[in-house]
């Protein structure tokens, strides 16, 4: 029996070893071609790296991006630029106060057949893309902010008693500018938690802003080509959940997310200005994040590190100060290092 027992194991191992050789093949394939969709990317967006690569990172995650910056940074060409880049059919709605969710959704419309039939025909909206960027989410009602809420997380819509499927892959990439706040709607927690990543966005460097005015204030402006389709980045996610997550890296997005929560923390600073803290979404999405940067970066596993670096984008949105931090000049960004100082 022992005899017998031995060939039934080889093949199970070498099937193994077989099936961990063509994942590896797989993820060295789609960090070549992440680059060259990085450099696509970077023929029209300058000096803005570690945005573009967050931003990816979150659609290999399969997430959303908030986006934020002041008027002017490239965000709306950044969203254009992607959807090109990454063949996804892209749809742009500009968030306004009058803005109706059935202007987002659709709607159903009573038509009259020949015959004097009357039936509700379904007429999609703007939602019903692969890639939607909501313009300034924030200048939009609460009650149109919330039709974005079903699509983000499940994929689907309901209008009228009826779901309605959403085209796979679908990503929604929102803008919000930081100064303006006369007329806008601050986002509600349940939307904000959606959102994998909140990308914050500076000012360019020196260099970075030469190279705009030499690329975009001549006779020929450079356009985005494609490089990849939907189904490629759709294959790309699922290749991306496959990528092993060490015990030490676990452990280290569970510490980072449970010490900022007040009522489990250790931490004084914690405890004494977080109104309220990351819930078990924010883990899920630094447990994805660090497998998209690591293979972004052409590396089989996420490491600390790479925890350390997606920390401010995947919680800052996800925590929240009292108002005792905010009389004491404390920002979520100093809260953030501290809970990483404790990991790093």
């Amino acid at each position: 029996m022992t005899d017998a027992a031995v060939p039934n194991e080889a093949p199970e191992n070498s099937s193994g070893s077989s099936n961990t050789n063509d994942v590896i093949d797989e993820l060295e394939g789609i960090s070549k071609t992440l680059a060259d969709v990085q450099g696509a990317i970077g023929r029209i967006i300058f000096g803005q790296q570690p945005v573009v690569e967050e931003t990816l990172i979150t659609l290999l995650a399969g997430g959303h991006v908030l986006l934020i910056g002041v008027p002017g940074l490239g965000k709306t060409r950044l969203v254009e630029t992607l959807g090109t880049v990454l063949g996804l059919d892209e749809r742009r709605v500009q968030f306004t106060p009058d803005l109706m969710p059935a202007d987002i959704l659709g709607s159903e419309v009573l038509e009259e057949a020949d015959s004097g039939k009357r039936s509700f025909r379904f007429i999609q909206g703007p939602v019903f893309c692969q890639l939607l960027m909501a313009d300034e989410i924030n200048r939009a009602s609460p009650r149109t902010q919330s039709a974005l809420l079903q699509a983000m997380q499940e994929r689907r819509v309901s209008v009228a008693g009826h779901y309605h499927e959403l085209p796979a892959p679908f990503h929604v990439l929102a803008t919000q500018n930081p100064l303006e706040q006369e007329g806008t709607y601050p986002l509600p927690e349940a939307q904000l938690d959606r959102f994998l990543m909140q990308v914050n966005i500076d000012y360019p460097q020196l260099t970075a802003e030469r190279e705009i005015l030499t690329a975009t204030t001549g006779a020929e402006e450079e356009k985005p080509v494609k490089v990849i389709n939907a189904d490629e980045l759709q294959h790309a996610q699922r290749i991306v959940r496959h990528v092993p997550v060490g015990d030490s890296v676990m452990s280290a997005i569970l510490e980072m997310v449970r010490s900022g929560r007040p009522t489990s923390s250790d931490i004084p600073e914690v405890i004494e200005h977080v109104a309220w803290g990351p819930g078990p979404r924010a883990s899920q999405a630094l447990m994805l994040a660090v497998r998209g940067r690591a293979v972004i970066q052409g590396r089989l596993a996420p490491s600390i590190d790479d925890v350390l670096a997606l920390a401010q984008p995947v919680l800052r949105h996800r925590m929240a100060l009292n108002f005792a931090a905010r009389a004491e000049g404390v920002t979520l960004e100093k809260v953030i290092d501290k809970l990483a100082s404790r990991i790093g």
